[in-house]
């Protein structure tokens, strides 16, 4: 069994729309909606690139990430913190982008690239408002955050 549960593949299939935090090459951190996130298998999501040039740029040389899928009518939802990998060519970028996308993606004009996370923890999120959406290779599920 993966690092994804049952219920993060339903929360993160249901919202589609998530958000990807990277850090610029300042340091100042960057987030970026990205309404194709999806599972990809029991230890990764992924999301493409339609237009979305300062979320490549950032992670071409620092590919940490953070990705959130909150359900904004219940509040809840998950994060996934981990590395990210950048996919502009080859069998799994065809695999990732046909498989997943081709319904979304059909004449839509996107900048050549999908984005797969490998995540190193994902945990449950409450959240006030929707959160993120990544492609995550999981190593491992994090404890819930603690309460203030």
């Amino acid at each position: 069994m993966g690092i994804l549960s049952a219920d993060m593949k339903r929360v993160v299939g249901e919202q589609r729309l998530g958000f990807v935090a990277t850090v610029c090459p300042d340091g100042t951190p960057n987030l970026s909606p990205k309404g194709t996130t999806a599972v990809w298998d029991d230890d990764h999501l992924v999301f493409a690139n339609i237009r979305s040039p300062g979320t490549l740029a950032n992670l071409r040389p620092n590919a940490n990430v953070e990705v959130n899928v909150v359900d904004p009518f219940v509040r809840k939802g998950y994060r996934f913190k981990g590395v990210a990998r950048v996919l502009e060519s080859g069998t799994l970028y065809d695999q990732v982008r046909w498989e997943r996308y081709f319904r979304f993606l059909s004449g839509v004009p996107q900048q050549g690239a999908t984005s797969a996370v490998s995540a190193s923890r994902a945990s449950p999120r409450l959240a006030a408002t929707a959160s993120t959406t990544a492609s995550a290779s999981l190593a491992r599920a994090a404890a819930p955050p603690s309460s203030p």
